[in-house]
């Protein structure tokens, strides 16, 4: 109260923001943001610095690549982006280049993608960041401006984001957080690693109001040799083949509880890659003397590099798979896009089992769902993805009789007015003509009629009540599962199975 009374809301509202631990005081470290933003000098802390760097070790060049996000996408931008103050977008409108187009960096920096010696087989993942939030721990605030230090292998991530944009996060406010990898490829010095990370950045500074920028994800590979003082290739992108890959949230007054305005879009491209090979930075001949970077014409000396030989090797789809299912267990189960899954139904007649989201569910996107990426909007979606679906009753069902799929509403309403295929306009008809805001689950048969469906906000509001106080209805509780959501939803896939026996059976 007293704080309140002497900064006033929005006074309290940075401070609170600074304030990491909030114990109502400044230390030099949170204060850090501000001095660096008034100073124009960012000083680097002991945790932040890099490793003194080996005269003869090796540079490497990455490029940024960067196409600001399509604002059309956005839903609001169909009402003219009526209501919305043109300064809550002010970051995300003047956010239209690379903050650094390229960056020259150590070799041995990116020994943070290595593998640790317990996870030296093809596919089989392991955490470069460690996820620390769960369906338990709830999330992270929404009131940051600045980026916490990173430290340890944080740092290179943060580096190589911070090429895009200033203020990357590094561990997002949901979960799943972190950066996860695995060995697609070994060869007798090098390994190819696959990755997929989970970041976020804030748009926006004082004196306005936060703005969260979260693609579904950021994946890639890096080619490195396996003592890290070389590397072949880097490249790391925000997947673009889904109609929407962004999830933008934006606070509109000075508190947590303030209300949140939610939206999603598509980011035509945000990469980065290496320009070649790492090179030595400092030349040596055979007799160990440094000698002249360029030859006596003046022209920088060109490297020969051997050809790499792999010995084993995943394909790149394969490796990408077991990094979705580390971070999303609910994965585990195949989810088809749409048309494909009823072409499976059909030929194996089992019934389909589909969800369908207004943002993605396996992206940070549908925080809101992409086969790429996590969920950016309503926390209906995260909540399902991270309890009932990947139960393990629930994840037996399904793959015992069902052919599971996930689809974007606007991609389905792209379907539903393509006329070159009447049967798949008709499906998405059917399946649009049950959805309500912003998740709805639906079963239906190989031929799109649906038999049972249920929205997942009433579906979360039923499985919060007691037993006792649920009417009666719908679905009934069962004994079995201590966990109610997790019996509920097992209900909704048996009467589904057994109001479609009629129709399977003929």
């Amino acid at each position: 109260e007293l704080a309140l009374k002497s900064l006033g809301s929005e006074g309290l509202f940075l401070f609170s923001s600074l304030d990491t631990n909030n114990d109502l005081y400044l230390s030099p470290e949170e204060f850090k943001p501000i001095a660096e933003k008034l100073t124009g000098v960012a000083h680097i802390s002991e945790f932040e610095e890099e490793e003194t760097p080996d005269p003869s070790g090796e540079t490497l060049s990455v490029v940024a690549k960067f196409q600001p996000l399509v604002m059309e996408t956005m839903t609001k931008s169909k009402d003219g982006f009526l209501g919305i103050s043109h300064v809550a977008l002010s970051g995300l409108r003047n956010w239209t280049a690379p903050a650094a187009p390229v960056s020259v960096m150590l070799a041995k920096q990116f020994k943070a993608f290595l593998p640790p010696k317990n996870k030296l087989d093809l596919g089989d993942p392991w955490w470069i960041i460690p996820s620390e939030l769960n369906i338990f721990t709830g999330y992270l605030s929404n009131n940051r401006f600045y980026p916490p230090p990173p430290k340890g292998k944080e740092i290179i991530i943060h580096r190589l984001l911070s090429m895009f944009h200033p203020r990357p996060f590094v561990k997002t406010r949901f979960a799943p957080q972190g950066a996860v990898a695995c060995i697609q490829a070994i060869s007798t010095f090098y390994y190819t690693i696959a990755f997929r990370i989970h970041a976020e950045f804030q748009l926006n500074e004082p004196p306005d109001f936060p703005f969260w920028f979260s693609p579904g994800q950021f994946t890639g590979h890096i080619i490195l040799s396996k003592d890290s003082s070389h590397v072949r290739e880097f490249k790391l992108f925000v997947p673009n083949n889904r109609s929407l890959n962004v999830d933008m949230e934006w606070l509109y007054g000075a508190s947590e509880s303030s209300n949140m305005e939610v939206d999603i879009g598509y980011l035509p491209q945000m990469e980065l890659e290496s320009t070649g090979p790492s090179i030595p930075s400092v030349i040596h001949d055979e007799n160990g003397n440094v000698i002249d970077s360029r030859d006596p014409s003046g022209e920088p000396i060109q490297f020969v590099f051997e050809e790499i030989t792999w010995q084993q090797e995943i394909p790149w789809e394969e490796a990408a798979q077991k990094l979705e299912v580390a971070m999303y267990p609910f994965k585990k189960v195949s989810y088809l896009p749409f048309t494909q899954a009823f072409e499976r139904a059909k030929a194996e007649k089992k019934l389909v089992h589909s969800i369908l989201l207004w943002g993605a569910l396996d992206d940070h996107s549908g925080n809101t769902a992409n086969p790429c990426l996590p969920l950016p909007v309503p926390g209906s979606g995260r909540t399902l993805r991270e309890t009932v679906l990947e139960s393990s009753p629930i994840l037996a069902l399904l793959n015992e009789s069902f052919i599971s799929s996930w689809s974007l509403v606007k991609e389905l309403e792209e379907l539903q007015t393509n006329r070159e295929n009447e049967f798949y306009s008709k499906l998405a008809d059917l399946h649009l003509e049950k959805y309500n805001f912003p998740v709805e689950m639906i079963i239906c048969l190989p031929n799109g009629t649906v038999v049972h469906h249920i929205n997942a906000n009433y579906f979360l509001d039923i499985t919060s009540m007691k037993p006792e106080d649920v009417e009666s209805s719908i679905f009934s509780f069962s004994t079995n599962f201590e966990d109610p959501s997790t019996a509920t939803y097992l209900q909704f896939l048996k009467e589904g199975l057994q109001r479609a026996k009629p129709y399977l059976q003929t």
